[in-house]
């Protein structure tokens, strides 16, 4: 899945919040990150992460956890990346409770709108397999709204900054 949208604040303000970095905003603002954990700090870039889910439509699909190596990467034109895929570490064996989740390559860029500072271009790429025994239905009806939500609730968190 693709989304891309044009939020109404500069790139550092809207990486403030999707930053995937242990006590960041993002479990504050994203329905559905519950938790974001740093396992593993391989370089100032690099970690891998566990991500865990809260359940979601009507606890149809049980939380989740997504453990990840995940790169972060400033370019010369301003635009921040952060990318992520499926990894195992042995810190981090599957949990109770938790479905265990697989991320393929994904990932964010937030992308300087040129000349306009206050305006940010975010693409986002999600190729997640939920894992457990889901109906392919449910995950289809699930991926589209859920995106739809990160960019509104990303917004109201990026205007709550300003103030």
């Amino acid at each position: 899945y693709k989304g891309q949208g044009i939020l109404p604040a500069s790139p550092q303000k809207v990486w403030e919040c999707i930053k995937p970095v242990a006590g960041g905003l993002r479990t504050k603002w994203d329905q559905n990150v519950k938790d974001f954990e740093v396992i593993e700090a391989i370089s100032d870039t690099v970690s891998v992460c566990r991500t865990t889910t809260p359940s979601a439509c009507m606890r149809i699909i049980s939380p989740r956890e997504f453990v990840d190596v995940v790169v972060m990467k400033q370019y010369e034109d301003g635009t921040m990346q952060s990318a992520a895929t499926n990894v195992e570490h042995p810190l981090c064996p599957p949990q109770p409770n938790f479905v265990r989740g697989f991320n393929y390559p994904c990932g964010c860029f937030c992308i300087p709108v040129p000349g306009e500072p206050n305006r940010t271009e975010l693409l986002t790429f999600f190729q997640t397999d939920l894992g457990g025994y889901l109906p392919q239905t449910v995950v289809d009806s699930f991926f589209p709204s859920s995106i739809s939500g990160f960019y509104s609730n990303l917004t109201k968190a990026v205007k709550a900054l300003k103030a």
